[in-house]
């Protein structure tokens, strides 16, 4: 996730296509499951959990798939062991990427994030090169008429929201990660919806492309990673510049 609003939009529309293929509710699922099996199902002592389950209610994920998911980390349902592991890597014009893969096999995920990185203008970086420019947050999407500074501040900043960007009918929401489960409550208490939300890894700072076809290339490449099966956040130093932003686009 960059920074700017534009890149907030296009990830909108792309994850709702996903919801569509299955896709969001696959890597959910795979959280849930690595979160159970390490802390165990009891959501009150596990905060990994409870992130977990607010990012599926924030895509109302069905009640069942959060259960079946839970049960397999508990080893109820099989042995299915997942890995996590973090890929650093760079796009064009210098962008840092930040890969986050849940896997049973270490081998075919790296070959096919490196794959993904070559063939889309990126190459895989050594460990730590990138991520010391990312610090975890919370964050919300919001859409539709309350994706509004105005409607969203009386909301939220009581309940520890440190920001709030909002254009073109999408809204987002950052705070510490202590405040996710607080400014959740906040919005479901107003009867706000929120589209995503969950911890993520935010960019200190960003790299601005200026030029249309970098953009396009970063944009795909990011594409290209988020459609691997063992992936399951792409996170991006970058911002469009106006400029440029309505030349660009996910194809």
């Amino acid at each position: 996730m960059s920074g700017h609003s534009k890149w907030a939009n296009i990830k909108h529309k792309k994850d709702a296509a996903d919801k569509k293929k299955g896709k969001v509710f696959s890597r959910i699922a795979k959280e849930i499951m690595v979160a159970a099996k390490i802390g165990g199902g009891d959501v009150s002592a596990n905060p990994r959990l409870r992130s977990a389950l607010a990012s599926a209610k924030a895509t109302n994920m069905p009640n069942a798939n959060i259960e079946r998911a839970i049960k397999k980390g508990l080893g109820e349902l099989g042995d299915t062991v997942f890995e996590e592991i973090l890929y650093e890597g760079y796009g064009a014009e210098g962008v840092a990427i930040l890969i986050e893969c849940l896997t049973d096999n270490r081998n075919r995920s790296a070959s096919e994030v490196r794959m993904t990185l070559d063939r889309n203008g990126g190459n895989l970086a050594t460990s730590g090169a990138v991520s010391w420019m990312f610090h975890r947050q919370a964050h919300f999407v919001v859409t539709g008429g309350n994706a509004s500074e105005e409607a969203l501040m009386d909301v939220v900043l009581d309940a520890g929201a440190e920001d709030i960007k909002a254009e073109d009918g999408v809204a987002e929401i950052w705070g510490p990660p202590e405040t996710l489960e607080p400014i959740l409550e906040a919005l479901e208490k107003a009867g706000i919806e929120t589209e995503e939300a969950g911890i993520v890894r935010r960019p200190e700072t960003t790299v601005t492309l200026t030029n249309a076809d970098k953009a396009q290339q970063v944009l795909r490449l990011i594409d290209r990673l988020e459609d691997l099966d063992d992936v399951q956040v792409v996170t991006a130093n970058f911002e469009i510049d106006d400029s440029i932003a309505d030349e660009v686009d996910i194809d």
